[in-house]
């Protein structure tokens, strides 16, 4: 009955939950801060995409479609056209529309692309109360790609598309010219009859 007592008393369970709260009161926080305070992202993380473009300032986009193709949730669109500069035929990409609402940030646009034109960042900050917002048109994505070269460049490097210090000019594609002298086709030579 003494025992009971003190322990209604005392209140021996109030006593128990301050001690563990005062044992955690002094060992490290691992909770960070956020917005206040960010974890640093790998070079590997895919965050929002971004369009890539020369060192000399030309876009690297040649409007191929191959990312179009190789998207799972069907969110990027691309319109291509042809032009002819100086006896040769340049390809790009007139538009080229993601919506970011469906990405599922899988990266296999970016690994379709034969010339690293597209790039994941590690912006991951983009809410909006419009969703219109989201649809990132082409000057956006090459916004994004000014702001965050570098990070872009490392993600490329992280997964073995680019060399750390390959330069971009190297692997540039080069279409055909349109007024280039086509190779007659090799005669078709008949083999020699026996008459004997």
């Amino acid at each position: 009955m003494v025992k009971k007592l003190l322990h209604n008393v005392l209140f021996k369970e109030i006593v128990k939950g301050l001690k563990t709260t005062f044992s955690h009161y002094f060992v490290k926080e691992v909770t960070v801060q956020y917005p206040h305070a960010k974890v640093p992202l790998p070079d590997t993380h895919r965050g929002a995409l971004c369009l890539l473009k020369y060192e000399d300032g030309k876009e690297r986009c040649v409007g191929c479609d191959l990312c179009e193709a190789a998207c799972p949730s069907h969110c990027i669109r691309v319109v291509s056209a042809v032009e002819e500069e100086e006896n040769e035929v340049v390809r790009y990409a007139t538009e080229f529309d993601i919506d970011i609402t469906k990405c599922v940030f899988c990266g296999f646009c970016v690994e379709a692309c034969p010339v690293n034109a597209l790039g994941m960042t590690k912006i991951y900050e983009y809410s909006t109360n419009n969703k219109r917002d989201l649809i990132f048109d082409k000057p956006k994505l090459y916004e994004i790609g000014d702001l965050a070269y570098q990070e872009a460049k490392r993600y490329l490097v992280a997964h073995h598309q680019e060399g750390e210090d390959e330069i971009a000019s190297e692997y540039r594609y080069r279409f055909p010219s349109l007024h280039g002298e086509i190779p007659e086709p090799v005669a078709k030579v008949e083999p020699e009859q026996n008459t004997e």
